[in-house]
Formats: C-alpha cells, structure tokens, sequence
C-alpha cells in the first residue's frame, strides 16, 4: 500500500468516519466492493473444480498413444530396414515419455501451472490490499454524495417556502404598488425562481445513480468475463489435452504437444495479469474517489454549505464530478486486453483471437445493455 499513498497521497482531504448503518444500506445496494467478494470467491473456486475432471478422457487418450505407438515404431522400422535412415535411440524413447505424462497427468499439469499459480498469489495479494482502501473511499464518497443532496434539498425547500410566501404578499399587496416597485420586485423573485428550477435534485440522483451502477457493472462484467474466459479454456485444456499428447505421437503432429504446452501456460496467465491489471486500475480509482472526496468536502464545507457553488454543480445534470465512473470505464476496456498481454508473454496462436472474439461479443451486449437502460 505505500506505492499507493505515494503515488495518490492521503493528506489531500479529511477522512470522515461512515455509519455501520449507511455501510450496511451501501453494501446491499453496491455490493461490498469494487468487485463483488462473493463473485471473486465463486470464480475462484469454479477454477479449482477444474482439476477435478482431469481423467474424462485419460483412459481413451491411453489408448489412442498405444496404437499411435504401433504406428510410429512401424514408421520407424520401415525406415531403418529399407535403408533410409540408422537405427536412432533418442527418437524411439519419445512416444514412451509422451505416455507417460498421460498416466502421470494431474501432476504434469500441476507442475506447469505451478509459476502461474505464483504470480497469481503475489498479484492476488497486491489487489485485496488495495481494495481496503478503495471500498473505504468508496464508502466516504457516498457519504458525501448523500450529505451533499440533503443540502440541495434544504436549499429546494428555502427556495419553495419563499415562493410560497412571495405568492401569499404578492396576491395580497400588487394591487397597492406601483410600477417601479413591481420592477424592483420582479428583480428579487426572479433569481429565486431560477434558483429553485436549478435545484430540482431528485431526477438527477437517479441519473447519477443509474451512470455509476452502469459504469461499476461494466467493469464488473468485463473482468468476470476474463476469468469465466479462463475457467471455461482451462478445462477444454484440461479435460481434451491428452488428445493433444497422444497425437504428437505422430511426426505429422508433433508440434501439437508443445502447441498445447505453450496454450494452457497462457490461459493460466490470465488470472494473475488481471488481478495486476486490476490493481493498476485501482491507482486510478484511488486518485479519483480522493479528488471527488475532496470536492465533495468543498461543496458541504465546515461552516456551511457554499450556495453559489451548490447551484453551479446542481445544474450540470449529474450530482458526480465524472471522475469515478471514468476510470471504471477505463478499467473495464483494460481488462479486455488480459488475452492480449498474455500472448506477449508467452507467445501461442488460437487462445487469443478466440477470446478476443468472446470479448469483442461481450462488449457489443454491453453497448446493447447501455443503449436500453439510456432508452
């Protein structure tokens, strides 16, 4: 967490405590976090059910590698006795180590994910330890964002009271005024009336509402779907990468072990670049739910609220600054490129433009989504 205050900074604005019963209220509405604990944890353990189907198919791939075996030790023989080619050790001794990673396969794809299942832990731990401080600031936010409409409301109903009054002397007294006095009085009811229009807030929660809850589901959806991404090519690995092995059996196929290899090294990199990835993204997050809180501490103030800065933020339509649901947005688009980043690593064909094709599917029902709720 220091490369986080360091680089965000604390002192910025005051940290106010929040009620255990708003938390509770904002938690049910929000969910607890950023991204949704029960969610991560369903995600998580779906990819460890993962190991449990390893044997569907272990015992036809056995099969499947003996009479590739008889195939290729029949090659070979045809080879060394018509004179072709001398008799070779090495190249006999592959179909038998091939087999043998079918018979030991929960093991061999143990030790493969192992360094991914590292980086994962030390990325995964980056990530929860910024999200305590993010879902505080989360929660000091709102605080604001709800203190901030109960002034708007007091002000609004300053603002009818003395319309009401205003309408109760000015039925009473017009008659008796003369022109000049109903210029000057034109000149004092008119900014009230102007004041009131501009401080209509109920609509404009409810916008601000629906463009956060649009904006944080975005981001939740785009990063469940990279480990639902994950979870869904590790088991076909898992499951059909016998197949894979017993096949490169053959000379004709020999590449398609080490294609494999390089396949589920790539898939199991997903969860730990995402959590990195998610973690960059909360730098960003930090840095804008700070300046928000800030401005929000502004606008209440300590010795009252600010009437002209209040009017002025009420008539932008929206009771947010903006910055929030930007960098939601932003996270949300970066999470797309998990697939991507991760062939740059390991470098693999297949795997990438198959999940950039679900990803590009994804956002289009999320354009879609976006287009109803505006609707």
């Amino acid at each position: 967490m220091d490369i986080l205050n360091v680089i965000t900074g604390t002192a910025g604005f005051f940290v106010q405590s929040v009620p255990d019963s708003f938390k509770d209220t904002f938690n049910f509405l929000q969910g607890n976090g950023v991204y949704e604990e029960g969610m991560m944890h369903f995600l998580h353990e779906m990819k460890n059910t993962i190991w449990t189907h390893y044997d569907a198919f272990i015992a036809d791939a056995q099969a499947l590698a003996a009479i590739f075996m008889l195939i290729f030790f029949a090659i070979k023989s045809y080879e060394m006795i018509s004179g072709d080619k001398q008799l070779e050790i090495m190249p006999l001794l592959r179909p038998f180590g091939l087999t043998m990673v079918i018979l030991w396969w929960s093991i061999f794809t143990r030790v493969i994910a192992y360094p991914t299942d590292v980086i994962e832990q030390k990325t995964s731990a980056m990530f929860d330890g910024s999200q305590t401080e993010i879902n505080d600031l989360r929660l000091q936010r709102a605080k604001l964002m709800v203190e901030v409409s109960d002034q708007l409301y007091k002000i609004q109903a300053e603002t009818q009271t003395a319309k009401t009054e205003a309408d109760t002397w000015y039925e009473n007294a017009w008659e008796s005024v003369k022109s000049s006095v109903k210029e000057g009085f034109s000149e004092v009811w008119n900014p009230i009336v102007e004041m009131r229009n501009r401080l209509e807030v109920g609509l404009q929660l409810l916008a601000t509402s629906l463009l956060e809850t649009l904006a944080i589901w975005i981001l939740r959806v785009c990063t469940y779907i990279i480990f639902i991404i994950q979870i869904i090519f590790s088991t076909i690995l898992i499951i059909l990468g016998p197949f894979s092995v017993a096949v490169s059996i053959l000379p004709a196929f020999r590449d398609s072990f080490s294609t494999w290899v390089a396949r589920f090294i790539s898939v199991n990199l997903y969860s730990g670049i995402a959590y990195l990835v998610m973690y960059v993204a909360s730098l960003f997050q930090h840095y804008a739910l700070e300046a928000e809180i800030t401005r929000y501490q502004e606008l209440v103030g300590t010795g009252g609220a600010s009437l002209e800065k209040l009017g002025w933020f009420a008539s932008n339509g929206v009771l947010s600054f903006g910055m929030v649901i930007v960098t939601f947005i932003i996270g949300a688009l970066t999470m797309l490129t998990v697939p991507s980043i991760s062939t740059w690593i390991v470098s693999t064909s297949g795997v990438s433009s198959a999940a950039s094709s679900m990803g590009r599917g994804a956002s289009s029902m999320t354009r879609v989504a976006g287009q109803i709720m505006g609707g």
